[in-house]
């Protein structure tokens, strides 16, 4: 965080996981933080990179609904959405749809993309 945090701009988006040891892998044998550690890092990412995106990442699947809440109340305030991220499973948008509904979160619609904008400026031109 405090690489991040001292650059000359902090980033758009920060993702922030909760491990998922994979047999095989270096981290296989770690031992599992527990969620309000996870919980205070967001917390102290918001407070040093108050402009970023902090998004939650791999490892939402273990997590109930009131660990994500607690995350977003510490300051998370994006997520990855879809079936699988590059190596765990991770939860649906049906299910991230059911999350956001009962905590009364409003998904915040799509930037356009650099193509689109360059589409946009030639039908203007």
């Amino acid at each position: 965080l405090h690489e991040l945090a001292t650059l000359p701009l902090h980033p758009e988006s920060v993702p922030i996981n909760m491990l998922v040891p994979i047999e095989g892998t270096p981290l296989a044998e770690v031992e599992k933080l527990d969620v309000i550690e996870w919980i205070r890092t967001i917390a102290v990412e918001r407070i040093i990179m108050p402009n970023s995106y902090i998004r939650l990442s791999a490892g939402r699947e273990s997590l109930s609904d009131s660990d994500q809440a607690l995350a977003f109340m510490a300051g998370a305030n994006s997520l990855f959405s879809g079936e699988k991220l590059l190596t765990t499973p991770n939860a649906g948008e049906g299910k991230d749809k059911q999350l956001f509904q009962k905590l009364g979160l409003v998904p915040e619609r799509a930037k356009p993309t650099v193509s689109e904008l360059s589409v946009d400026a030639m039908a203007v031109a």
